[in-house]
């Protein structure tokens, strides 16, 4: 299935009048993975449910998954119709949604979010660490990952060597490697005297950063991801850990559409 096919595997939005989009109550809630539909709607017969701090009175009241203001228990529920976690990898995982017999980075979030198969933005090698970018939104996705749409991502490797300038003239022009694969004018800046240096994509080719140094005879050994357009790395979000997109994030992500 590719990125526009997870867009088109998630949740229906009815639209119902002037470009208003609602949703059944016990369909919202019940989409977000932490309740089944029976669920809610034994929720919403205790009382446990309200929307704008009024009881929720049937499970088929509709609201805007955008806007709705709507909690349980007493805790507010975001029941917009796509999630976005940025995840802080680890080494020694995979970037994948699963894995027959190695660890992927879905199983560092709670059950609910699992069940929401949200999928990663791109790939990083199993030893890379840094951003990532888990969401359901394939078209999102699809944007972030075109290279036609120019969004930088932002590395920071060490090496074994110095970079110097013909290495950063060399990724400015265009390096094709050995096996023939072309890759587009990239971003250089060495820092640390030459033993560690930032290197800025708009492509994700397999290995791509690894092969390009590699090919310049400096040999990756460590490569950690800093950014993906507007969105950077949290400092505050330890290896392991994950936060939802703020509003804003959210937003400047949508400006790349």
């Amino acid at each position: 299935m590719n990125m526009r096919g997870f867009a088109a595997a998630g949740r229906s939005v009815h639209t119902a009048g002037e470009g208003v989009h609602l949703e059944r109550i016990d369909k919202l809630l019940g989409s977000t993975g932490r309740w089944s539909r029976r669920e809610v709607k034994e929720l919403i017969r205790q009382g446990r449910v309200q929307r704008g701090g009024a009881p929720v009175l049937r499970p088929e009241e509709k609201a805007d998954p955008e806007t709705a203001s709507l909690t349980v228990d007493g805790q507010a529920v975001d029941c917009s119709p796509f999630v976005y976690v940025m995840l802080h990898k680890p080494a020694g995982l995979l970037s994948a949604r699963s894995d027959s017999s190695q660890p992927t980075v879905l199983e560092l979030l709670p059950p609910e979010l699992k069940r929401r198969g949200l999928f990663p933005v791109g790939r990083l090698d199993k030893d890379t660490t840094g951003l990532l970018l888990l969401t359901d939104d394939g078209d999102l996705a699809h944007q972030l990952l075109s290279p036609k749409k120019h969004v930088d991502k932002v590395y920071l490797a060490r090496v074994e060597g110095r970079v110097d300038q013909s290495d950063v003239q060399a990724l400015a022009a265009g390096m094709v490697l050995e096996d023939g694969l072309r890759c587009l004018p990239a971003g250089l800046e060495p820092l640390e005297e030459g033993r560690a240096c930032l290197v800025t994509l708009r492509e994700g080719k397999y290995h791509q950063v690894k092969r390009m140094l590699a090919a310049r005879g400096k040999p990756v050994t460590s490569l950690h991801r800093l950014s993906m357009g507007p969105l950077a790395l949290d400092e505050a979000l330890k290896p392991g850990k994950w936060r939802f997109l703020t509003p804003r994030e959210r937003v400047e992500l949508r400006r790349l559409g």
